[in-house]
């Protein structure tokens, strides 16, 4: 049985200045790319791409709770 967590982040005011650097964003799309292409990925590069999804999906959500805290 998997349990809630919850935590409460104090925001900045100028999250939305936070991106992913550009050659991370490279990275992530080119493994993705590959993935993709059915080039098989080693176990350790696997595990990065789904490091840096999950970066890029807590980068979002941290983006649209600010702009909706912003909106309030």
């Amino acid at each position: 049985m998997s349990q809630a967590i919850q935590l409460e982040v104090e925001v900045p005011d100028d999250l939305a200045r936070f991106h992913m650097p550009e050659a991370v964003q490279a990275r992530l799309q080119q493994l993705l790319d590959r993935q993709e292409a059915g080039e098989p990925l080693s176990e350790a590069e696997r595990q990065e791409a789904e490091g840096l999804v999950d970066l890029v999906e807590l980068l979002s959500l941290l983006q649209m709770r600010s702009e909706r805290l912003s909106r309030k």
